[in-house]
């Protein structure tokens, strides 16, 4: 059966679309990003194995409810965000919880103003509310973080300010050093604390032009994410001052999250911190370079309307929208993967409006190997698929 043919063929035989992408996720020859959950699990244990022995003892015992190397984890995470201590989590959801819940506790207010595009509001089915019974208030509904003027403005009280930065569902964005200095500051003229969604925080450093623990030190708490920019097998932590992270381990206990052994999770965090956390800066300078070629390339292939967002990335994820539907973009994805070995668009197409939707594009190591011709080309070829699949009735 010829590609074609295939792809044309209708009825049970036939892939599902979701199936083929995550396929040419993980066979095509060329890709921007190539993460590791996208891995068997025969070759994310024997990545594993290979690295872990050069971040810790692995002739020691493992830890039991907590010690040892998840210790040793807390310990590191402390250390580059210049934080009194950090508590590891199983879940960044989790962490947030525990630590909204406890300045909650401390400031006797449980309003959190947080943007309506934050983790928590679209990402956590109303945790914040459902389980740990705070209430969320939003200073701006622009996609962007709050101003300072927004944040000092804002008619109802709040006890804590949580940023998430950055802004995921914004485009990945940032506000300049400058604004996220003047909006922590509003806060504290508030009384309020400020907490760091930092998720992606380690990627940030670039678009700041500051170390981590001077990022960080700017707020009384930073959540920080192990698989997200770092390619471990999960796991987050809460950093903080030493009482906090202590009140957040009982709540940790009370919340299910103190597992029996961790070993896993918190060893392929160190081996992100040792291997990924240094390549940061190289994947965002890459990704800037793949948007500004990924621009180029549509206009050369005359594409009636296409963004990328930011148009210079803050970090080493941005997101592109074109004017189609997502099955359209998903397959012509798919079949230039499964005809030509490169994979340009390996993520999730989402519909952002009638007839519009977007992508995001992660930059990693695979990504580094290309070149801007490299990039150009391959959105000619998608662009030419594309074309090919709209003309059809």
């Amino acid at each position: 059966m010829t590609d074609t043919a295939q792809h044309d063929e209708e009825g049970p035989t036939a892939p599902p679309l979701d199936e083929r992408r995550i396929a040419a996720q993980r066979t095509a020859r060329r890709t921007l990003s190539r993460a590791g959950f996208t891995r068997s699990i025969r070759e994310r244990l024997a990545h594993l194995q290979e690295a872990a022995g050069q971040v810790y003892d692995l002739d020691g015992p493992p830890d039991v409810y907590g010690n040892r190397v998840v210790e040793s984890l807390e310990e590191r995470v402390a250390g580059l965000l210049g934080t009194e201590a950090a508590a590891f989590f199983p879940t960044g959801t989790m962490a947030q919880q525990v630590a909204l819940r406890c300045w909650a506790g401390r400031t006797g207010d449980t309003a959190v103003a947080l943007h309506p595009l934050a983790h928590p509001e679209v990402h956590e089915r109303g945790a914040l509310t459902a389980v740990s019974g705070l209430r969320t208030v939003h200073p701006t509904r622009e996609p962007r973080l709050p101003t300072a003027e927004e944040v000092r403005d804002f008619p109802e009280p709040f006890g804590t300010l949580m940023l998430e930065l950055p802004l995921r569902d914004a485009g990945f964005v940032l506000p300049t050093w400058e604004e996220l200095t003047e909006v922590v500051e509003a806060a504290r003229e508030r009384d309020a604390v400020v907490h760091f969604d930092g998720a992606r925080l380690w990627e940030s450093t670039t678009h700041f032009g500051r170390p981590l623990d001077r990022i960080a030190g700017l707020a009384d708490s930073v959540y920080v994410s192990f698989y997200k920019s770092l390619d471990g097998l999960g796991g987050a932590a809460l950093a903080g001052p030493r009482t906090l992270t202590e009140e957040a381990k009982t709540w940790r206990h009370r919340y299910g999250g103190l597992l029996f052994q961790q070993f896993p999770t918190a060893l392929s965090a160190l081996v992100g911190l040792e291997r990924e956390l240094p390549r940061l800066p190289s994947y965002v300078a890459g990704a800037r370079m793949v948007a500004a070629a990924l621009r180029e390339g549509f206009a050369e292939a005359g594409t009636a309307w296409a963004r990328v967002h930011p148009q210079e990335p803050h970090t080493h994820q941005f997101q592109v929208w074109l004017p189609y539907e997502p099955e359209v973009l998903v397959e012509a994805a798919v079949r230039q993967a499964e005809e030509t070995g490169t994979l340009l668009f390996g993520g999730v197409w989402s519909r952002g409006g009638p007839g519009l939707s977007f992508t995001e594009v992660s930059v990693r190591a695979a990504g580094l190997e290309w070149t801007a011709d490299d990039v150009r080309a391959a959105v000619g070829a998608f662009a030419g698929r594309l074309a090919e699949l709209s003309s059809r009735p």
